[in-house]
């Protein structure tokens, strides 16, 4: 539990401070509280004993403030209880909001940050993740991490309770106290002998819930292939077990957890009924002060027992939610021991955000880019994916990367993409680094894939993604919509640029998707874009069309295209063939693809290289 401790305030962060200034803030209601329950005692005394012998110092000290009637001095020491009970009141649920607010913000800030983090993470974290999983810690584990922390408020809030009021008893009958605490002693016991259960039921909470969203994922984000294949039932199936799979746990851990409280509950009322009948049915000389030590005990016990159920209640919750935790510590260090390695350029230029800065400007491209003697190797690999490209690339220049699978084209697109940082050499813009400031040079570029991204927002704001609808320019979506060939898709749809596209644009055809992402890519003016398979899913027709479009862009911008199908890059101006991370030609269209030399890559006749 040390060791989740840890972890927890490492994610707290700087808002260390907050938490210790609330648990204070409590600290001092809990002492005026103390106060009261501790008067209360002289003041039932005088209330039913009518007499001043035995609360002779309780007598003097208003006989010094000029009250000597008893029936006055009932009067104002009441009314001084009701004022001390008051402040409490008031400072206890201020503290309260003060602990309910900082818990509530300290997840709001735990989620902007792990957004932050997963947004601007080194683009090789994300390939060991998947969607759910994301998902699942923004939001579930957050959740859980909030929880946590409330828990483990409330354990160090109801420790300094238990404290106080131990203390005040052991002043007023300290044989009691030794009872009610042997009371307690067993529920405390049982609540640690179980955490360790209660941990791992509440880990297989988590990943229950993991799996839900991510079934979820899988059956509606491909709802097309599901209700075609047919594969309801077996989604169906899946999510039922893991959903019965989750109320088991979760009920588990809900017993476990409530029987501890309940019973120190029972066992300290069963003490206060058996102290009073012991008092009224063998009297002692003491029993004229007995009203007032049941009075106190009576108090006190409305703080222990609810101060005993937060403690025990919380230690099980802490240990069914520490999972989370963890889940989330292990990724922010994750992130942090990436960020320090080998991806620190990276995440230094697109980390410039954090401190509030604007975004930078565009790096300048006027001339040529050069890629130079340029070398990738993926983590925990041995051999290099790409080794010592050298490429030079003209303003205005369409060139095609061809080659079979795992030949190296994806990975040197994304190594220009600044997605990958180059295990070695550079690549630089008219003279310049892109690594001295990836963001200007990441602004300058425009990214189609294979399957376009739409949200289900409308045609406008899908075109300007990612640019807030009070800031969108619509001159510029309308030259996008030109200069994509959509005009006529736009004339089609009810609302036109206000249509809803729906849920990754499930609305649109395919090769109407593909031109949205080149419209998107013309809408943020970028000089260089990059088309990593764009017209490969497409059936012939639907590519000559998107074929059309992009071609109508040479000259005036300066295309990078991974090609599945030759024929969509006959036109280019160079050809890059590239096998097992090297360039083993470089041509022309007939040059390349057509020479002798290319076949034995090229495999069988007609067929794609990829």
């Amino acid at each position: 539990m040390f060791e989740t401790l840890a972890k927890i305030f490492y994610i707290i962060g700087d808002h260390r401070k907050q938490f210790f200034s609330a648990l204070f803030l409590f600290f001092v209601v809990t002492v005026i509280d103390l106060l009261g329950i501790g008067l209360l005692q002289p003041f039932i005394s005088l209330v039913t004993k009518q007499s001043q012998s035995t609360n002779g110092f309780v007598i003097k000290q208003f006989i010094k403030l000029g009250i000597t009637q008893h029936r006055n001095i009932i009067l104002v020491y009441g009314l001084g209880l009701i004022v001390i009970f008051s402040i409490q009141f008031v400072l206890y649920f201020y503290s309260q909001w003060q602990i309910t607010t900082f818990v509530n913000n300290s997840r709001a800030f735990l989620i902007k940050n792990l957004m932050h983090f997963y947004l601007f993470a080194p683009y090789n974290f994300h390939l060991g993740k998947n969607s759910a999983l994301i998902i699942t810690h923004v939001m579930n584990e957050t959740n859980a991490y909030g929880i946590f922390l409330s828990s483990l408020l409330k354990i160090t809030t109801s420790a300094i309770v238990l404290s106080t009021m131990f203390l005040l008893l052991f002043f007023v009958d300290s044989n009691l106290l030794i009872l009610i605490g042997l009371m307690i002693l067993p529920p405390f016991l049982f609540s640690l002998y179980f955490g360790k259960r209660v941990k791992d039921w509440g880990r297989k909470m988590v990943l229950t819930s993991q799996q839900i969203v991510k079934t979820i994922n899988h059956s509606m984000g491909g709802i097309k292939d599901t209700r075609v294949i047919g594969a309801e039932a077996y989604f169906d199936q899946l999510v039922s077990v893991e959903a019965f799979n989750l109320a088991k746990y979760t009920s588990k851990v809900t017993i476990w957890r409530e029987f501890p409280s309940s019973s120190i509950r029972f066992s300290l009322i069963a003490l206060i009924i058996t102290v009073a009948l012991i008092t009224t049915l063998f009297p002692s000389q003491g029993q004229d002060s007995s009203a007032g030590i049941l009075a106190v005990f009576a108090v006190a016990s409305l703080r222990i027992i609810p101060s005993a159920n937060f403690i025990i209640n919380s230690y099980a919750t802490m240990k069914q939610n520490s999972f989370s935790i963890e889940a989330i510590y292990t990724d922010l260090q994750e992130i942090a021991s990436v960020i320090g390695e080998e991806h620190q350029r990276i995440w230094l230029a697109n980390n410039s955000l954090k401190a509030g800065k604007a975004p930078r400007e565009t790096m300048e491209f006027k001339h040529e880019i050069i890629i130079d003697d340029l070398s990738y190797r993926y983590p925990n690999t041995t051999v290099d994916s790409l080794d010592k490209i050298y490429l030079r690339i003209k303003k205005g220049e369409s060139i095609a990367f061809i080659g079979k699978s795992g030949a190296g084209k994806t990975t040197l697109v994304d190594v220009i993409l600044g997605l990958l940082s180059a295990t070695s050499g550079d690549i630089r813009v008219d003279g310049q680094s892109i690594y001295q400031d990836l963001r200007a040079w990441q602004n300058n570029l425009g990214y189609i894939p294979q399957s376009i991204f739409l949200t289900d927002e409308s045609l406008r704001r899908n075109i300007a993604f990612g640019i807030p609808a009070a800031e969108i320019d619509d001159n510029r979506i309308q030259k996008a919509i030109i200069a994509a060939q959509l005009m006529d898709l736009v004339a089609q749809l009810p609302e036109g640029l206000d249509t809803l596209v729906g849920e990754r644009g499930v609305r649109l055809s395919g090769g109407q998707r593909q031109r949205v992402g080149i419209a998107r890519a013309l809408y943020h003016e970028r000089d260089v874009l990059v088309l990593d398979e764009a017209t490969s899913a497409l059936d012939t027709e639907t590519e000559k069309l998107v074929t059309e479009a992009i071609a109508s862009l040479s000259g005036t911008k300066t295309l990078l295209i991974i090609a599945h199908r030759l024929s969509t890059v006959e036109n280019c101006d160079r050809l890059y063939l590239l096998d097992k991370g090297k360039i083993v030609k470089s041509g022309t269209f007939e040059e390349v693809v057509v020479s002798q030399e290319a076949a034995k890559y090229r495999g069988v006749e007609n067929e794609a290289i990829s």
